[in-house]
């Protein structure tokens, strides 16, 4: 991940607040209609676009607390606000599920004497399309780098998908007239909702326990710093994210010729950050490579010559 954004984060604030506001109307109007429509259905998407609309506030949210500057308590800063913001989604996401799936079962095994008004289903579902549609235009123009906005953006094209399939359904049941169709049409947006949740409980978690992630390829990382000129050995490397939207970078490399000097550093720097990490430290050593393997169970910090970037 780059270590900066094409836009601001006054300008990410900014879409993010229209986003929220306009999505948390919608979800308003959505439950509304879903039980005037006595359609499960909709209100199982009013349930999961609530789960967004939390999900863009935690987003705002950690936004706001990865602008804090690093002190001598927070060395980093709260980058890692975003990560937890995404932890926290999904088990919003979890709940959501659980929730919609006991609804749509209890409907199945009792039915409702009243059929869903579909013409309220499907005008619902066509301007949840329109909302999702804008909001993604909202969140994903100028392309930002960071992982969470682009899985949200992501996960509201899917949301729009869903309402497609509400759609098809009110259709249906209005020819038709078959009951269990609304819950199964619930049923199925709980699975979607379980798939959502678990992709992003999975990687949020990777990032949580400092897990190298996903986008980074460690392995050409390696063979980078191994085929740098004067480089004998590359250990005890490390790869973790501050965020969702900065990785960093720990190796000792063996010279034995010596510093190699600024240049080398800075080149490495620039490669490495198109490779995806935006803060790098290198150790360079010049003696026994075996001696310092044990340095990864003892103390790091006794080691000198440490460059920054």
């Amino acid at each position: 991940m780059p270590c900066c954004d094409h836009h601001t984060p006054k300008e990410i604030r900014a879409s993010l607040v229209i986003a929220i506001v306009m999505n948390a109307v919608f979800v308003a109007a959505q439950v509304f209609y879903g039980f005037k429509a006595n359609s499960l259905a909709l209100l199982a998407d009013a349930g999961h676009n609530f789960g967004d609309v939390l999900g863009m506030l935690l987003a705002a949210v950690a936004v706001w607390l990865s602008l804090a500057r690093p002190n001598k308590s927070y060395s980093y800063g709260l980058q890692s606000a975003t990560i937890l913001a995404a932890l926290s989604q999904a088990l919003l996401m979890l709940l959501a599920f659980f929730e919609i799936t006991h609804e749509a079962i209890e409907r199945l095994l009792v039915p409702p004497t009243a059929l869903p008004d579909n013409v309220i289903m499907v005008w619902v579902a066509a301007v949840s399309i329109v909302v999702n549609g804008f909001t993604v235009f909202l969140l994903n123009r100028g392309g930002w780098e960071d992982l969470s906005l682009r899985g949200m953006v992501l996960h509201l094209i899917c949301d729009a998908l869903v309402s497609v399939g509400v759609i098809v359904g009110a259709v249906l049941i209005g020819f038709t007239g078959w009951m269990w169709l609304d819950p199964a049409i619930s049923l199925l947006i709980a699975v979607f909702i379980l798939f959502s949740a678990w992709k992003l409980l999975r990687r949020a978690m990777r990032l949580a326990l400092q897990g190298v992630p996903t986008e980074i390829q460690i392995r050409a990382v390696e063979d980078y710093l191994r085929c740098r000129p004067g480089v004998a050995s590359v250990h005890d490397l490390h790869i973790w994210a501050l965020g969702t939207r900065q990785n960093a970078l720990s190796v000792h490399l063996m010279m034995p010729h010596g510093h190699p000097g600024d240049a080398f550093i800075e080149e490495s720097g620039r490669e490495l950050e198109r490779l995806g990490i935006g803060h790098i430290t290198l150790q360079i050593e010049v003696g026994d490579s075996e001696k310092c393997k044990g340095c990864s169970r003892e103390s790091q910090w006794k080691h000198s010559n440490f460059v920054a970037l």
